[in-house]
């Protein structure tokens, strides 16, 4: 046996080279285009600050989507449950009766102005006729 048989011969294709430094050029170039900040705007993985505004925020949301004022997120559609909206709406009402007088008058101003609009929605949603099931499918 010679020594050519018992080693293997490794053959670098130059395409193969050029293929590689050119993932690895976009590999680095989009790294550098996640790091930049122009590119700080949230996202799926970044949360929002938290602060007061943010808290009423979400929680008139989530009564708005039980109120079927806004699409539910996960099925796009419009589902009324009077039970959550009520709920959501009772949680911010202790809230603004809790924070009463450590408020800022636009935070005081936001939360009153939020419950008006939901108080009013839930009782002209409240006072409408059910709607039977059969009426969705025509």
């Amino acid at each position: 046996m010679t020594d050519d048989q018992g080693e293997k011969k490794i053959i670098i294709d130059e395409d193969w080279k050029s293929q590689v430094e050119a993932e690895r050029e976009e590999a680095e170039k989009k790294r550098q285009e996640e790091a930049s900040p122009e590119k700080q705007t949230p996202d799926a993985g970044q949360m929002p600050p938290a602060s007061f505004e943010m808290l009423i925020t979400t929680m008139a949301t989530e009564a708005m989507i039980s109120l079927g004022q806004i699409p539910h997120p996960v099925t796009g559609k419009p589902m009324q449950n009077l039970d959550h909206a009520k709920y959501f709406i009772d949680t911010l009402e202790v809230l603004q009766e809790k924070t009463k007088g450590n408020l800022t008058s636009d935070e005081e101003k936001a939360i009153s102005d939020l419950m008006h609009q939901l108080k009013l929605a839930f009782v002209a949603i409240q006072s409408q006729p059910p709607q039977p099931a059969d009426a969705d499918k025509q």
